[in-house]
């Protein structure tokens, strides 16, 4: 059979600017100008007889004929380069995409992605990170880090911790922290949701704090920073609080957590674990969490009934 294929070129130049919705991110990432990335998708236009982008001055958005190929495309590349593991697995070499938030970034994965590099030095990592999910199965990454209960339709999951909840503050308010009563003469740090603190609060029967004050920050590594500079008391899970607690920069000043049934999972299509970097890079980090020092997990409590 005759395959009546389209400029493949283009077809990889399109996928890489409609996943990244940037002419100058695909460039990058295919290694070629912009101005190439442009013409290869151009081209790929002219053949198909179709407007692909709508192009804008700030703004790369994708048509209707677009949406519908995307999804299209990316699978057929994908299958490619499943086909292609399978009969040379020798070859890691590529760029790993991998989507997770701010938060995993700056107080987990950060400090630890160097030990990855070196030892696959022949991939190159990018990380984004976005408290949007995005599409897995549409190709926007390789793989992802996600906080939640697991159970995902259509991906392979694997949980790397069990997070627990808990107040945490500088060494500096320890010692104005000796009772649960304290907590109403401090400033409670929240991340974007006030239902945390709520939440524990009630947990261990403390009625009269107001839970509602204090600052708001949009992910909970800042508010676990802003607790490290004294400015109040946070809650924390384990994974994230792990490496300030461990050096000192965070304190615990109640042994008591809220046991929660979420946590950061490792998810990516089952099929995508067939290409090496991939599997090298849930290897790795299954390996990395289960060697993460978590505070202990007693005496665990859990969420009233009527939570």
């Amino acid at each position: 059979m005759a395959w009546r294929l389209p400029p493949l070129n283009g077809v990889r130049a399109f996928e890489a600017a409609a996943r990244h919705r940037s002419f100058t991110r695909a460039a990058a990432e295919l290694s070629v100008t912009q101005a190439a990335v442009s013409q290869q998708v151009r081209r790929l236009e002219g053949w198909l007889g179709v407007r692909l982008f709508d192009r804008r001055e700030n703004s790369l958005d994708l048509t209707e004929p677009g949406r519908a190929y995307l999804p299209l495309v990316s699978a057929a590349l994908a299958g490619i380069a499943d086909a292609t593991a399978q009969i040379a697995p020798g070859r890691s070499t590529g760029v790993l995409t991998v989507s997770t938030t701010s938060s995993f970034v700056a107080k987990w994965l950060g400090a630890r992605l160097q030990d990855f590099i070196a030892s696959h030095p022949d991939v190159d990592v990018n990380v984004t990170a976005s408290l949007a999910r995005v599409d897995l199965d549409g190709g926007e990454a390789d793989c992802a880090i996600r906080w939640g209960r697991g159970g995902w339709d259509g991906l392979a999951v694997d949980r790397l911790f069990v997070d627990d909840s808990f107040p945490v503050c500088s060494p500096a308010l320890r010692d104005g922290l000796r009772t649960l009563d304290d907590l109403r003469r401090h400033t409670l740090l929240h991340d974007q949701s006030l239902a945390p603190w709520r939440e524990w609060l009630r947990a261990v029967g403390v009625v009269d704090v107001d839970w509602v004050r204090g600052p708001r920050m949009s992910d909970s590594s800042m508010a676990i920073q802003a607790a490290i500079g004294g400015q109040g008391v946070a809650l924390a899970v384990n994974s994230l609080a792990a490496d300030d607690l461990a050096a000192g920069r965070l304190v615990r000043p109640f042994d008591l957590s809220l046991a929660s049934d979420a946590g950061y999972h490792f998810v990516a299509p089952a099929r995508a674990l067939r290409r090496p970097m991939v599997r090298a890079f849930r290897d790795w980090i299954l390996a990395a969490a289960a060697g993460t020092e978590l505070a202990p997990r007693e005496p665990v409590m859990t969420s009233r009934p009527d939570d």
